[in-house]
């Protein structure tokens, strides 16, 4: 089996789109008007959710009518967000194919499909043209990536010249050491591959990019986590991330927050500018 294959088996559920219109049903009084923001507890597969993307999105510098392309777009929860909030046209790619097939059914749920578009596929040979893209974005992806520089070299194939790349990933910390596992990404170290800062510096200017801002989000990460145990102890709401992550979801975040406050790892923002 190939990192590709176990990635998307670790991610694959078989009646997610099922799974969420149920839950979606119970909470959203109005099926006709449903919006992002209805979606935002199931749809934002990061740390911090919908607050971690407004905080995120907010530092691109992304304007009316760019095009943008969300690498590892997951159910397709950033990507409506930029379309809705920045009025920009967003494409995604993901390995999982059930991923996107639930992204697509979502945004016409939210009546965002005519500015939103989903691709199964790997980051690794993207199917864009060279210069396609105004900006690109990343979020908790390059953690199944052993092959760090060439998904970065591809990034900025598909990207224009001077346009922005975003990244906000779990980055090994500063403790190091290994990971307690199942973590939301992986089930075990197999499909784990956590860059440092400093390798990630590398990586990205080989690549061609110059990095323009970086911030550390440990402190947030821990903030967020902590909320997440509390719910799963008290039993997941109908809507959740519970329903992504799988039966065990409360070993999955009681091991997050474990890794994050050992310093083991931790999620990290950088702002990247192609040259």
């Amino acid at each position: 089996m190939t990192d590709d294959d176990a990635v998307a088996r670790h991610y694959t559920k078989g009646d997610l789109a099922q799974r969420i219109m149920e839950a979606v049903h119970a909470v959203v009084p109005d099926m006709a008007h449903v919006t992002p923001r209805d979606l935002a507890p199931v749809d934002e597969f990061h740390i911090g959710g919908v607050k971690a993307t407004e905080t995120f999105t907010a530092k691109l510098g992304l304007r009316p009518g760019m095009t943008v392309l969300d690498v590892g777009s997951g159910i397709g929860g950033t990507a409506r967000f930029v379309a809705d909030a920045h009025d920009c046209l967003v494409t995604g790619i993901d390995l999982t194919p059930e991923f996107c097939a639930v992204a697509t059914m979502l945004s016409a749920a939210t009546g965002l499909s005519d500015v939103t578009e989903f691709h199964d596929g790997s980051a690794m040979t993207m199917p864009f043209h060279d210069g396609q893209f105004d900006a690109a974005m990343t979020l908790h992806v390059a953690m199944n990536i052993e092959d760090k520089a060439g998904l970065y070299r591809e990034v900025a194939r598909v990207l224009k010249p001077g346009a922005v790349f975003g990244i906000y990933d779990v980055m090994a910390g500063p403790e190091g050491g290994d990971l307690d596992f199942p973590v939301p990404w992986s089930a075990t170290p197999a499909t784990s591959y956590l860059a440092t800062p400093d390798a990630m510096h590398a990586l990205l200017a080989d690549a061609g990019f110059t990095i323009e801002q970086e911030d550390d989000r440990r402190d947030f990460a821990i903030a967020f986590f902590d909320g997440l145990k509390k719910t799963a102890a008290d039993g997941p709401p109908p809507l959740g991330l519970h329903l992504l992550m799988g039966a065990d979801f409360k070993q999955k975040v009681g091991n997050m927050v474990a890794n994050i406050a050992a310093g083991r790892c931790a999620p990290r923002e950088m702002i990247c500018r192609k040259t």
